[in-house]
């Protein structure tokens, strides 16, 4: 049995974050609190837990992950700030604060946005210290994850109408926008291991291939049964907006099966994984995130 979310690791990703900064000249201190101001909104922070949380069980030291781990956090920000604007999912509330184009205007947030995604890549390749090989790799496989056949491949997908239907398109949409920036928070550590064997690779990139449509699956059904209150933002969203959802497809019960069955294998990729190594790899705090995603209710 795991020992529950690694609220340890989300407290150091907390405190790395709020002594990042990205403003040198005067004229652009408005943008950097508007980038900021999201960036600190609070939250799980799981997909940079998750890159610290990998880094243990492959016996990589978490600090030296954190600058990756905050780069994760920047873009899943930037996207947060994106997937909010009018033009998108028009949502004023996220976590019970307004959203950042209600704070600071949809000019400002669009480029708050945009300075995030710079920074994230920037702060990643400035201050790694593992081989440049290697950070490279985990560079590229972190612009692959967030780009056109990554999340925002998956975000187009789920804006424009004409897109295939079926659970197996569904399940691949969500996959590119949701599963692949969760999967670069576990395979992005691998690489700056060097660790590229395809076989030890393996259990690492089914677990995170079934977090990435756990998490999305949960969501979708706390989109119908959840309260304003608990997910800091008006409920229903999806379904005003006419959204494909895994409710929408296959109704609460089968949703929720899906989302037991997701979880299960996630759960069995990690017990591979501590098999490979002989029990020596110790994947509890990554047992406990894929608990926690399975169990959350907001």
């Amino acid at each position: 049995m795991s020992a529950g979310f690694p609220d340890h690791l989300r407290e150091e990703v907390e405190r790395y974050l709020a002594d990042m900064r990205f403003s040198e000249e005067p004229v652009t201190a408005g943008l950097e609190e508007a980038m900021r101001y999201s960036l600190l909104a609070g939250g799980k922070r799981i997909r940079p837990v998750l890159a610290l949380a990998t880094a243990r069980t492959v016996g990589l030291d978490q600090a030296a992950v954190l600058p990756l781990a905050g780069a994760i956090e920047l873009i899943h920000t930037y996207s947060l700030i994106h997937d909010d604007l009018p033009a998108m999912d028009d949502d004023e509330l996220r976590r019970g604060a307004p959203t950042c184009h209600v704070k600071f205007g949809e000019d400002v947030a669009i480029l708050a946005g945009d300075g995030l995604y710079a920074e994230a890549f920037r702060h990643l390749l400035a201050n790694h210290r593992s081989p440049p090989e290697h950070v490279l790799a985990a560079a590229a496989e972190l612009a692959a994850a967030t780009g056109v056949n990554g999340m925002v491949g998956g975000q187009y997908a789920d804006v424009k109408a004409g897109t295939p239907s079926g659970p197996a398109a569904l399940r691949r949409l969500h996959e590119l926008k949701t599963g692949r920036l969760i999967g670069a928070s576990v395979l992005c550590v691998l690489l700056l291991t060097g660790i590229d064997d395809a076989a030890e690779l393996a259990p690492f990139r089914r677990f995170a291939a079934e977090l990435g449509v756990l998490f999305q699956i949960v969501d979708d059904i706390l989109d119908v049964t959840g309260t304003d209150d608990a997910l800091g933002k008006p409920r229903g969203s999806d379904e005003r907006h006419g959204k494909r959802t895994y409710v929408s497809e296959f109704g609460i019960q089968r949703a929720t099966e899906l989302a037991a069955e997701s979880h299960r294998t996630a759960r069995e990729a990690l017990a591979e994984v501590a098999g490979r190594s002989g029990g020596e790899s110790s994947t509890a705090e990554l047992e406990g995130i894929a608990d926690f995603i399975y169990t959350r209710t907001s």
